[in-house]
């Protein structure tokens, strides 16, 4: 995909309503920050309840990219790979999504049979704010096919949820 191709595919995708969710999370910005630029903590919390996250590789620089695994309760794996588009510190994160395999290739949805007809490339803002001592944080992931935004957003809520539990078990560094 060339990358007039690639700005059409993310125009579109970011034309679509994104599903929106917002937590408050007891624990400082700078804290919440670290939890997702860090491998170590993000496979701490990667994932919906009783996922796991193998393997956790990021290269967090704007053009850098991420590759993550997550592995179901049954074993299965799904892996995912996206682009650091916009990096704020300690304010907010842009990147693309994609479904990909474990060399970061980017698939299609239907590789993991996937229902819906989704995009090659999503795009993820995540932003945080300090209120005193927590951290309200926004997550928008936009281009989920309509039928995906419920079970999607089930998926981060309980991946948010081991967050919140996870920065209670860390001190910052």
């Amino acid at each position: 995909m060339d990358e007039n191709e690639e700005r059409c595919n993310l125009e579109k995708t970011s034309k679509e309503k994104p599903l929106v969710i917002t937590r408050i999370f007891d624990a400082p910005r700078k804290l919440v920050w670290k939890a997702w630029m860090e491998p170590e903590h993000v496979k701490h919390w990667w994932g919906p309840k009783d996922y796991s996250a193998p393997h956790i590789s990021i290269d967090f620089r704007v053009g850098g990219s991420y590759l993550y695994c997550m592995r179901s309760p049954e074993g299965e794996d799904y892996w995912s790979t996206g682009v650091y588009q916009k990096i704020v510190e300690p304010e907010r994160i842009v990147c693309t999504d994609s479904f990909s395999d474990e060399d970061g290739n980017v698939v299609p949805a239907s590789h993991y049979e996937m229902p819906g007809d989704w995009p090659l490339k999503l795009l993820v803002t995540v932003t945080f704010e300090e209120h005193e001592d927590k951290t309200e944080m926004t997550l928008q992931h936009a281009g989920l096919p309509s039928e995906m935004v419920e079970t999607t957003g089930i998926g981060w809520e309980q991946s948010f949820d081991k967050l919140a539990e996870h920065l209670a078990s860390f001190e910052i560094g």
